[in-house]
């Protein structure tokens, strides 16, 4: 997908012919994006609810030059939103053929390149790399070391002759070869405050120091990070002059509406089976209440990745049933949900205190999001007709075995059936399973509204008197 465009320059004369200036990597990500504003592009595809509070002040970073590091609990998008930087770079950038460092045709700064650039001349190799190429991401682990960051006197090259204080014999570690690009380093606190020390030069000098000796490397990278603020306590802290010496800490946060949260699940779940908007808002509604409920540790956090995998197990559990039934297309109902608390119990954590009462207070949670999916779906809509149905004989039986044509076959016809598909954004002409997951979703609201009963088996609920 990435293969070079014919009409670039090949050599460092050809280069200088056309005009082209060398440029930081400060100045690339400025004007890129301040072309992006100018021109009302989406400078950041993909990241949502994040418009108004934390992209201004990334882009106020960016356009100031500053190194960035997002601080924010789990599954707030922070990776996510650091990949998207890759945008905001040229799409193809020269660098010299052959050298170890991705240094530019007309300022190369190793002492190898330099010598090759003054032997050469405008004959210099040039090859150009594409902008994917230039983002490094590290994820920080306790077994970091120097040399993997900065770099480490490689031991091939000594016994090929080169004397030891030769700047030669130098392996490069991942941030000089990230020079001209970006450094993403996740998961910040969790590197060893001693390694830590060795991003100090790089980050104010830009230069590098291995084993005793400093190599002048006028390295050009953009060093962004993430840290989850209770890592400060937890597993470790960012150096008080590593810190400092970051131009920006921006803080991000979970979506803050139950709008953005149904959009983040729409565009990262893989759904194996249709997933209706009623129930994705139940997913939501369910999400925001676990970020809000005194028994689950809200120093953890609740992911946004609990919702995609919610929704994503409620797809499952509807392609399963569709199996088991033989009905087409898959359709999750709200009798799918009974699968959520069960699987995802594992990706929470809760408040001491409360063991053995995990389940329960998933499904008190569950239940209160639908509740209140249902009263903005249904509000002002008198479901009193399908309760009077139901109380006068026509009791609906639902499960995992049970199809979408079966749950509907059991009621009169209703007019408040046509209203409540209609609420669900369900055509009357549309197939069975979308028609019954509407249907459900009022009968399951009438049952927790004490309206009427439900009894639950492990494969059959029966709503009735």
């Amino acid at each position: 997908m990435n293969d070079v465009p014919a009409n670039l320059p090949r050599t460092a004369g050809d280069l200088r012919a056309a005009g082209h200036l060398p440029r930081s990597i400060n100045q690339e990500l400025h004007d890129n994006l301040l072309a992006k504003l100018r021109a009302g592009e989406d400078a950041w595809p993909g990241i949502v609810g994040f418009s108004r509070t934390v992209l201004p002040q990334l882009e106020r970073a960016l356009l100031a030059g500053h190194d960035v590091v997002l601080l924010g609990e789990r599954g707030q998008g922070k990776t996510r939103l650091l990949r998207t930087l890759v945008g905001l770079l040229d799409e193809w950038t020269p660098v010299i053929e052959g050298a170890e460092l991705g240094e530019h045709p007309l300022d190369p700064i190793t002492p190898e390149s330099r010598r090759r650039a003054a032997e050469l001349g405008d004959a210099l190799p040039v090859a150009w790399r594409h902008r994917e190429d230039r983002y490094t991401e590290k994820l920080a682990t306790p077994d970091t070391s120097v040399g993997d960051l900065i770099g480490d006197v490689d031991p091939v090259k000594v016994a090929e002759g080169r004397s030891l204080g030769d700047p030669e014999t130098i392996h490069f570690g991942l941030v000089p070869r990230a020079h001209r690009g970006i450094v993403a380093i996740n998961e910040l606190p969790d590197l060893a405050e001693r390694i830590q020390v060795a991003l100090l030069n790089v980050m104010e000098e830009r230069d590098i120091q291995v084993r005793g000796y400093t190599l002048r490397l006028p390295l050009d990278v953009l060093l962004v990070a993430t840290a989850n603020p209770e890592d400060y306590t937890n597993r470790g802290r960012i150096i008080t002059p590593l810190k400092d010496r970051f131009g920006a800490e921006i803080r991000t946060h979970y979506p803050l509406d139950v709008e953005a949260e149904i959009a983040v699940v729409r565009q990262e779940a893989h759904l194996v089976a249709e997933v209706g908007e009623p129930l994705l808002e139940v997913l939501a509604r369910f999400v925001r209440n676990l970020r809000e409920s005194p028994v689950i540790d809200q120093r953890s956090g609740v992911s946004a990745r609990f919702a995609v995998a919610a929704a994503e197990t409620v797809g499952a559990a509807a392609l399963r049933r569709s199996a088991l039934t033989g009905e087409e297309p898959a359709v999750a109902r709200p009798v799918d949900l009974d699968a959520v608390p069960a699987v995802l119990r594992g990706k929470l954590e809760f408040e001491p205190g409360e063991e053995g009462r995990e389940t329960e207070h998933l499904v008190h949670l569950l239940r209160r999001a639908v509740a209140e999916t249902a009263r903005s779906r249904f509000a002002g809509l008198d479901l009193l007709p399908l309760a009077d149905a139901v109380e006068s004989g026509h009791l609906v039986a639902t499960g995992e075995r049970v199809p979408g044509k079966d749950v509907l076959a059991a009621l009169p016809e209703l007019p408040v059936l046509h209203d409540v598909a209609a609420r669900a954004g369900v055509a009357p002409d549309e197939p069975a399973g979308r028609i019954a997951a509407a249907v459900e979703l009022a009968l399951e609201s009438l049952f927790l509204s004490r309206r009427l009963a439900k009894d639950s088996d492990d494969s059959t609920t029966v709503y009735g008197r």
